[in-house]
């Protein structure tokens, strides 16, 4: 055994092994010499170990193995000559540097300088579990590294049998790495799957994968679509600094032509932001006409919307550690060209435009944004101009909340302020439909409006909130929790005719009072009491909490309750259920506020099991105790109408579920009439997960609310189910039918092969019309991956969201 120091010949022995690791590990080449610590200790183990003064060399023979600096080498033979300034490993080398990257060969022959050599029988496993093998390599000029029939791979080697091709592998009579270029070329390659040779390439580089951002084509994308065809994606990328670039791409569909898209991006020290624009001259508009209403393909064949595109930015920037701002914006020729051409980035079915300003410190919250809504929604036949018009413009809305670190009064305050302004370009309303066609009555916006979601012009709010509460814990457990709240509002309305006419129309038709007022002022006070009384239960092997709960809100009258005329934007969407029965205001946001004095009155319980079981459960009923029922005060979208709260005694509202630890779980939640015990709405989940098979299930049912928009009973079920039927094989599928239509309105199937180095994934999607009156849109996508190499496919190749 011997100690060496400043052992410079070895350090260029293991900085050899570097370059010809595989292209994924190949570095430039002023960082090739290991970054050895400033007295680095070298320690040498042989049998024997000769110094030869004549031949000025110096040789380690018999079971070497040297440890320097984290990286180590084992070998038969190593020799250093002095002369040649060449060092030479030889019998079964195995090297293994600081990263984990393991070298195998005969004999590595390198001069010290790092700039010449040669490696015999070369094998090579980096740390990330890529495979590289070559009869020789040889090494010119310190740039460039020449590896002789070279194969690589990411696909570890069968331990069973080490001989059989892994599934995929690429082999080339040359592969060439040029420090100075920074790429690695393939010649006369070939790429072989599970051992047979699939592609001949001549020659094809890439670029040195220490090189992040390099000029060149990207893996082209495939996608099929019913009212597109068959599409050809191609992108090209361009590298035009470190901070920022370009990709430009282009996509041929057999039905539509050719789509033409590029994208910049830039970045900053502070941020970045991106810019997007895409367009078409389609071929054949006629193709996204809905069939069967009025016939096949009904409509004008020269649609204006022949030409489409789009223009899309998004950014992000941090102003300092408390303030971001940004944005993110869209926006295109029509409803749904984003949508419908899939345009990464841009392609939400409900798509927000906005421009924000956040600022977050400790308890602080303040947000400032400008938004656009976008539903792209398909384009209607009758009208294929059609716009986001009925969409609003929020301009501005503001967000902000405060909690104060330490206790007010010894319990917890919070403030909260909100203001929007909202401008619409035209009004949206929702009629009285025939029961037997579904169709409006009337077309004309003024003559039997049953709903009025939004008006056309402007209107705006501005609140204020503050809420303390505190807890008391009583000798036996009881939780008593006082609470004092406050809103005031400040609004402003200025509607168009069109839509003070709706708003008279629908008052009418529901026999109240229409009081549309340019400007009105509400305030809202509550005092509240909570009571809780959490008992635990145990037994031998579970333990049960079980709490009963009451709660009382005592306040006034919601003002203008009893008339129509002011608008609700943001509380429009409201579901009474178990998770919302202990609010206490049970509107969804500002517009509405809860009036009166009310009671909910229910219990909590949970239990856990010794064998990893669990369960959970809450039931629940609310009272109208004194003063108007807000759930019974008409909104311009009877907000509350059919909600389980419209009368003085709730309906009953509960939720049960279970989880056990082998993978199963089931929840169902209800609201069943207050007398009748008829169930208005229900929702029953299950699911199964282990490693061969995972199903789930999900059934919905809610009841007609004919002035809250639901003019017919909804019911729907979806079952998914996905099964590993072999180690690297899979199935799945689902499916979605709705029983009020009975049409399987949606349905998936596909299969996929994925083990640690590829993967492949095929499905088929469709959709169908309830109404039967659209025609059926099928996708089909692919996608397959070769890890290191990329992934080519379709957006909807992979897996869908089969299981609920």
């Amino acid at each position: 055994m011997a100690r060496l120091y400043g052992a410079t010949a070895l350090a260029c022995l293991f900085a050899y092994a570097l370059p010809v690791t595989t292209p994924a590990s190949a570095q430039e080449i002023g960082n090739l010499a290991p970054k050895i610590p400033a007295g680095s200790q070298m320690l040498l183990e042989a049998d024997t170990l000769v110094y030869d003064n004549d031949k000025n060399t110096v040789t380690a023979v018999g079971g070497v193995r040297i440890d320097y600096a984290g990286n180590r080498l084992v070998a038969q033979r190593v020799t250093y000559d002095r002369n040649t300034s060449r060092l030479i490993a030889s019998g079964n080398v195995e090297i293994i540097d600081s990263s984990g990257t393991k070298v195998f060969s005969q004999e590595i022959d390198v001069t010290d300088d790092f700039a010449n050599g040669f490696v015999n029988a070369l094998r090579v496993e980096t740390i990330d579990k890529t495979y590289f093998a070559a009869e020789s390599a040889s090494r010119e000029g310190g740039v460039l590294t020449t590896f002789n029939n070279g194969v690589y791979t990411a696909c570890a080697p069968c331990e069973a049998q080490p001989d059989r091709a892994p599934i995929w592998r690429i082999k080339a009579q040359k592969i060439i790495w040029n420090g100075t270029t920074k790429t690695v070329r393939f010649e006369r390659s070939r790429f072989e799957f599970f051992g047979f040779p699939i592609a001949y390439l001549p020659s094809f580089e890439i670029a040195d994968p220490t090189v992040k951002r390099k000029s060149g084509f990207l893996f082209p994308g495939v996608d099929y679509k019913t009212s597109l065809g068959a599409s050809l994606k191609i992108p090209y990328y361009f590298a035009l600094s470190p901070t920022y670039d370009l990709t430009v791409a282009g996509a041929g569909y057999t039905k539509q032509g050719f789509l033409g898209e590029a994208e910049w991006r830039q970045r900053f020290n502070s941020g970045e932001y991106s810019l997007k624009i895409a367009g078409i001259r389609q071929n054949d508009p006629s193709a996204f006409i809905d069939e069967g209403r009025y016939g096949v393909n009904s409509g004008p064949r020269d649609d204006p919307n022949r030409f489409r595109g789009m223009i899309g930015s998004k950014g992000n920037f941090d102003l300092n550690p408390r303030w971001t701002f940004g944005w993110d914006i869209l926006a295109q020729t029509d409803k749904n060209f984003a949508y419908t051409y899939k345009i990464d980035g841009y392609s939400k079915f409900n798509y927000q435009s906005q421009v924000y300003l956040t600022g977050l410190n400790d308890r602080n919250y303040f947000d400032l944004r400008a938004m656009k809504f976008q539903v792209q929604e398909d384009l209607l036949y009758y009208d294929p101009q059609a716009r986001n018009d009925k969409q609003p413009w929020v301009l501005p809305s503001f967000d902000y909340a405060y909690t104060p670190d330490t206790p007010v009064l010894g319990g917890e305050f919070n403030f909260k302020a909100n203001s929007r302004i909202i401008h619409r370009n035209e009004l949206e309303v929702a009629h009285f439909l025939d029961p037997i066609t579904h169709e409006p009555i009337t077309d004309d916006p003024t003559k039997d409006v049953k709903r009025v979601p939004g008006i056309q012009g402007n209107d705006g709010r501005l609140t204020g909130e503050a809420e303390w509460k505190r807890s008391f814990i009583t000798p036996g457990g009881l939780v008593v929790t006082p609470l004092l709240a406050f809103q005031a509002d400040a609004n402003y309305l200025n509607a168009s005719q069109e839509s003070i006419d709706a708003i008279h129309n629908m008052a009418d038709n529901l026999r109240v009072v229409a009081d549309i007022r340019s400007a009105f002022y509400r305030a809202m006070a509550t005092a509240g009491l909570e009571l809780r009384w959490p008992v635990l239960f145990s037994a031998t092997s579970s333990s049960h909490i079980l709490e009963p709960m009451a709660q009382v809100f005592a306040r006034p009258d919601e003002p203008y309750a009893s008339t129509l005329g002011r608008p609700n934007e943001d509380a429009q969407s409201f579901v009474f259920d178990a998770t919302t029965l202990f609010e206490r205001d049970k509107f969804s946001g500002y517009d509405r506020i809860e009036g009166g004095t009310r009671a909910n009155v229910g219990f909590r319980y949970s239990g856990s099991y010794d064998n990893g079981w669990a369960t959970n459960a809450i039931f629940g009923q609310s009272y109208q105790l004194a003063g108007r029922n807000s759930f019974d005060s008409p909104d311009l979208v009877n907000a509350g109408a059919f909600s389980g709260l419209q009368n003085d005694t709730s309906d009953f509202v509960g939720l049960v579920g279970i989880a056990s630890p082998n993978g199963l779980s089931a929840s169902a939640s209800a609201r069943l009439d207050e007398q009748s015990l008829e169930v208005r709405r229900a929702e029953l989940k299950a699911g199964y997960s282990s490693s061969p098979l995972s199903l789930a299930g999900q059934y919905a049912f809610i009841q007609r609310q004919p002035l809250y928009g639901f003019d017919f009973d909804r019911k729907e079920m979806t079952l998914g189910a996905s099964t590993r039927f072999h180690q690297n094989w899979r199935a799945f599928g689902s499916g979605t039918y709705d029983f009020v239509s009975g049409v399987v309105t949606k349905d998936s199937l596909g299969f996929a092969y994925d083990d640690e180095c590829f993967s492949y994934t095929m499905s088929m999607i469709t959709k169908r019309d309830p109404q039967k009156i659209a025609r059926d849109e099928r996708t089909f996508g692919f996608n397959i991956s070769f890890r290191t190499l990329g992934d080519f496919g379709t957006a909807g190749g992979t897996s869908p969201s089969s299981l609920p």
